[in-house]
């Protein structure tokens, strides 16, 4: 008689404690292989992929897409034992469960291939029957469906207490809607559809004035009218950012210092690096690759600025390591992925990294780990065409240095005025673990360093 085991939303480590349901990769009735990736969630750090640890049919899915789970809630059940082997042509699933419960976000190896239970192996009174688990609310569909179980004229649609709760806070009638999810489930999209649609409508056909305040946010407007809005969650990636920008400017007291430099000498050299090795080099070397190098070589002479407060301790911990993070703008809102120990990296192994978490950033493939323990990081908001910024500092590091666009400026260049390539750096940092005598040393190493390249050869 197979085992009906529970799997539950694992600890997805760096202290998260829960995570978004963005996709389903499987279905109830469906074979799955042990540690094989059954659903894609969203955390505030990274999206991931959850592998089950056990092997078998599945036999409950909780939760809808788009809908949030605590750490420790139920994701799924699995019935596993001879009927998993018996199903499995390939015998990947003849294993009752692999004991791992996040296996480094996915293991190495292939997910097997999507299995449906077919109806005549688990047809009939005296045949082997796979226990249905009780659905726990929020549960995308009935326990299990008619042809897993034998029981019942077909799947139960059973629609999220929290999408039932936004629907009667807006009045919303559910009987009128027609669900998007799976055998015409009615999602939280769905609802929210709804509650644009009757604002809209609502609109149109009153005074301002008039609009119902539950279907939409009111502001004062200049002219004494009510303006309507929409109401966007802070969550996921979004409410992650807003949750540390506002406990940095809560606990950190910031100041920010700014030079503009020549970098004309830093295009040559970086034209003379990437021209060298010929069609056969390697990736080139990028401005933010120097720029990160050079950061590493200035926080070596002014440690002060790679370390952190402890608030507990009344203490400032100056950090061996320089874990690097570099902020990217995604589509899935800003992250900053880390360059670990890019203390012991020269320029050229920084790019590298730097291109792949990128890419990872770009395909939303990063991993918690590779957006967690960073000491300092570089914004290069150059890139948006804007010159100067004073960004907020990523707590709870100490410093973010800023890089605006490089740009043909005249500019005085030994005695005689001359086009140049000029840059501003800012230098964000907490006033806590240094004065500004240290963090004007610090922004000039990097602007002598940008100005002659030469002088970081000389220093290392």
């Amino acid at each position: 008689m197979p085992q009906v085991l529970e799997f539950k939303l694992p600890d997805l480590g760096e202290g998260l404690t829960e995570a978004e349901i963005v996709r389903w990769l499987v279905e109830v009735g469906d074979v799955v292989a042990i540690d094989q990736p059954v659903v894609e969630v969203e955390t505030a750090k990274a999206m991931v992929e959850v592998p089950c640890p056990y092997g078998g049919v599945v036999t409950a899915r909780f939760g809808e897409e788009g809908a949030e789970l605590p750490v420790g809630a139920p994701l799924l059940t699995v019935a596993v034992g001879s009927i998993a082997g018996e199903l499995s042509a390939d015998g990947a699933a003849e294993a009752e469960s692999s004991g791992n419960v996040l296996v480094g976000y996915g293991t190495g190896a292939p997910a097997a291939r999507r299995r449906r239970v077919r109806p005549e192996a688990v047809s009939g009174a005296g045949s082997v029957t796979v226990p249905a688990a009780e659905p726990a609310p929020g549960a995308v569909a009935g326990a299990v469906p008619a042809e897993v179980t034998g029981e019942g004229p077909g799947p139960v649609a059973v629609i999220s207490p929290l999408v039932r709760k936004l629907a009667r806070q807006h009045d919303l009638d559910l009987r009128q809607l027609t669900g998007s999810g799976r055998d015409g489930l009615i999602l939280r999209s769905d609802v929210e559809s709804a509650i644009r649609a009757a604002a809209s409508a609502t609109a149109e056909s009153a005074p301002m004035s008039a609009v119902p305040a539950s279907a939409s946010t009111s502001m004062a407007s200049s002219a004494g009218r009510e303006v309507v809005g929409e109401r966007i969650p802070l969550r996921g990636v979004r409410g992650a950012v807003a949750d540390k920008l506002a406990r940095s400017r809560r606990e950190i007291p910031d100041a920010t210092c700014w030079v503009d430099a020549d970098a004309t000498e830093l295009m040559a050299a970086r034209a003379a690096m990437n021209g060298a090795g010929g069609p056969s080099a390697g990736p080139k070397v990028s401005v933010l690759a120097l720029l990160a190098r050079i950061c590493t070589a200035a926080l070596a002479r002014f440690p002060e600025l790679n370390s952190t407060v402890d608030l507990d301790a009344r203490e400032i911990v100056r950090l061996r390591d320089v874990h690097l993070g570099f902020a990217a703008q995604t589509d899935r809102g800003l992250v900053v992925p880390v360059v670990r120990n890019a203390q012991d990296r020269n320029a050229e192994s920084i790019g590298a990294e730097i291109g792949r978490l990128t890419e990872a950033a770009r395909t939303g493939k990063l991993t918690p780990a590779d957006l967690s323990g960073g000491t300092f990081t570089l914004n290069n908001y150059g890139v948006f065409g804007v010159d100067g910024s004073t960004p907020i500092i990523n707590h709870p590091e100490a410093a973010m240095l800023g890089v605006g666009r490089i740009l043909a400026k005249p500019w005085v260049h030994q005695g005689e005025l001359a086009v140049r390539q000029v840059v501003q750096l800012s230098l964000t940092f907490d006033h806590r673990v240094c004065d500004g005598g240290t963090a004007g040393g610090f922004l000039r190493y990097v602007a002598d360093c940008v100005e002659r390249p030469a002088l970081l050869l000389r220093t290392l």
